[in-house]
């Protein structure tokens, strides 16, 4: 019984530290691994190893890559590297690199055709930029050309500004991807309206209240006084009956108002009608005078 349980011990033991070596033996194959991927090229420049991208740069997951003798990276590194002058055009080959798209084309087939179209332009731009500058050209035409790289300069630049501008319309909140519309309705709640409880004396000194304030406005109608045409006739005659002659504005008594200022009028009308009165004028626009005709 000892020997085998000293026999199961060593199995064990010998089981533990093959384990061990194994666990070793795996981490150390992750580590290099890991350090391969972290020291794996971006690009080869003239055979020199770039593994550090630009800050400035964003190169598409799926980018076109080339693999030309100088340079073997994505396309849109190298022309990157050409804007910052670290490549020179006439070390490309253009032609491998019209080839290697037309084969990229036929590859993306319908997906992202935008973008394969964005290097054709690029491409050929390249083809026309090294072909300018390989033709024999008179000098003075030389002079005044401009430098046909200068074009390429200005379309990259260009070309980086509108991505950049698309990159950061893409990172603005977008409706469906960031932010989402949620419907919430509010619960149903029945609100009970309380009913006042108000005592009935309460009530009656309430309205007793507004009887009183109603009694101070109470309005004081004032009635106007009737007048008679034939009364202020009589009234006239009263008033002349002595045969002297009275102005015909002492007949009017302004305190009457409008209306009785045309009654009166109207009396002494229908008096001189009746020829009762006589009016007597002395000159023109001279004052007027009344005087009850004799009888």
């Amino acid at each position: 019984m000892a020997e085998q349980a000293e026999n199961n011990n060593k199995q064990t033991e010998a089981e533990s530290t093959q384990d061990a070596q194994a666990n070793v033996e795996e981490a150390q194959q992750e580590q290099a691994e890991h350090k391969g991927q972290q020291e794996m090229p971006f690009a080869l420049i003239h055979g020199e190893a770039m593994t550090q991208l630009p800050l400035d740069l964003y190169i598409p997951p799926d980018a076109l890559e080339v693999i030309l003798e100088q340079f073997e990276g994505p396309l849109d590194l190298l022309l990157y590297l050409i804007r910052k002058q670290n490549l020179d055009v006439l070390e490309i080959d253009v032609f491998e690199i019209t080839k290697q798209y037309m084969q990229y084309v036929e590859l993306m087939k319908v997906i992202q055709l935008e973008l394969a179209a964005e290097y054709l332009v690029m491409a050929a731009m390249l083809a026309e930029i090294k072909s300018r500058i390989l033709l024999p050209r008179p000098k003075e035409v030389e002079e005044e050309e401009e430098d046909p790289r200068a074009e390429l300069i200005r379309r990259l630049q260009d070309y980086e500004r509108f991505k950049q501008a698309a990159e950061d319309l893409d990172e603005l909140p977008r409706m469906g991807r960031d932010t989402y519309e949620v419907e919430i309705k509010p619960p149903e709640y029945n609100a009970q309206k309380a009913h006042p409880d108000v005592d009935f004396n309460e009530l009656m000194l309430a309205f007793s209240d507004v009887l009183h304030r109603a009694n101070m406005y109470t309005e004081h109608e004032v009635a106007k006084e009737k007048l008679s045409t034939r009364e202020r006739m009589s009234q006239i005659l009263n008033q002349l009956n002595q045969g002297d002659f009275v102005p015909f504005t002492r007949l009017f008594t302004v305190e009457e108002g409008k209306a009785g200022v045309v009654v009166t009028f109207l009396a002494t009308l229908e008096l001189i009608k009746e020829q009762l009165i006589e009016l007597v004028q002395n000159e023109t626009f001279g004052p007027i005078h009344v005087k009850a005709k004799s009888s």
